[in-house]
């Protein structure tokens, strides 16, 4: 078995030659991240009536028999609408083996669309957890939630890791940490994680954060720098150093807090608690090893907030704890980190759209 630990961008490599990780078509080398696998969409979208987790007695395609109502061929791009679900096959499949177990997000740039992309998996009782040696294919679940998107097989709108034994790191540990590498400027607020607050304040300008608007075009997810900002976002300025944020809106807000991800770390966010606000924040959970970290030329990155309002308007307001990063060991220093050896859309970032946007 491997060392405890997340798995690196060459452990990845392992488990592709062993057939650990194997696809429909030829893994490119460009999936691989410092920690985290891309996966690819398959050609179909089924679209159904639902979302849906398979049940411990059942598999995905059951499912489908049971809430399938259409098959979408993205072969050539289709578009996936606002509001409705999709379940589509990915190319890549497992064949874990005992100890190891997967974690999925949406990647960076599908958060930022609030587009929800849920991993499920045969006999999957959560969503975007894959359970110790698990061997069967992977379906992502797709609901865009404000914008309607052209997607297309072979695009990758979600990553994976994978996890060997006991990787996450204590509090008492990740006060040591940022003691030898500061993981984030200023104090660390450290309990069950690195706490990090929304940044409503920013120096020389009252733009705070954008909000998507209710009636627009389609996004084409496979053009990039391309759409012009004002047509699909409001922006959000204030000079009081609070917003309210309104039910069903989605907003792009950003940390006050530099983060960084050490190279034998890397982090995930994690679910807010409800208890402290009527609103979550994040959908794109992993931070690679590298981001925001001086070392890779990340000085300064601040974490994007992808957040969504609940049934009651709330008064957020600068320096407010909005949620936490718990990091993670890795079980080896990857070969390449975020940002300095690979072609990294967001580090050194402070509030920005997705890459779909032109800057």
């Amino acid at each position: 078995m491997a060392k405890s630990g997340v798995q690196s961008d060459r452990q990845m490599q392992v488990m592709i030659a062993e057939r650990a990780i194997s696809a429909s078509a030829p893994i490119a080398p460009g999936q691989i991240q410092p920690a985290s696998l891309d996966l690819r969409l398959g050609t179909t979208a089924y679209r159904v009536r639902a979302s849906f987790l398979a049940g411990r007695s059942r598999t995905v395609a059951d499912r489908l028999t049971d809430f399938q109502m259409h098959a979408i061929d993205l072969s050539d791009g289709a578009v996936l609408e606002k509001g409705c679900v999709y379940v589509v096959p990915l190319m890549e499949s497992l064949a874990l083996p005992a100890g190891t177990s997967g974690a999925a997000s949406a990647k960076s740039s599908i958060g930022r669309l609030d587009l929800l992309t849920r991993i499920i998996t045969d006999h999957g009782t959560e969503f975007d957890r894959v359970p110790d040696g698990y061997t069967g294919p992977l379906y992502v679940e797709i609901c865009p939630q404000s914008f309607s998107v052209i997607a297309t097989a072979g695009q990758m709108l979600n990553q994976i890791i994978f996890r060997v034994g006991k990787t996450v790191i204590s509090d008492d540990d990740l006060r040591k940490l940022h003691a030898k590498t500061p993981i984030v400027n200023g104090d660390a607020v450290i309990s069950d994680g690195l706490g990090f607050s929304v940044d409503l304040k920013p120096r020389g300008d009252d733009l705070v954060g954008y909000r998507a608007k209710p009636h627009t075009g389609v996004i084409d997810l496979g053009l990039l720098n391309h759409y012009h900002a004002a047509d699909f976002w409001e922006e959000v300025r204030t000079t009081d150093g609070w917003i309210i944020l309104d039910p069903g809106a989605f907003y792009i807000l950003v940390s006050r807090e530099a983060i960084a991800i050490p190279p034998d770390t890397a982090a995930e966010m994690a679910p807010y608690l409800a208890m402290v606000g009527e609103f979550r924040v994040h959908y794109a959970g992993f931070f690679d090893p590298g981001f925001g970290w001086d070392g890779a030329g990340g000085a300064g990155s601040r974490g994007v907030l992808e957040v969504r309002c609940h049934e009651a308007p709330f008064v957020l307001e600068h320096g407010q704890i909005v949620g936490r990063l718990v990091y993670e060991n890795l079980s080896e220093v990857p070969q390449q980190l975020y940002g300095r050896e690979i072609a990294s859309n967001y580090q050194g970032q402070g509030l920005k759209l997705s890459k779909h946007f032109k800057v």
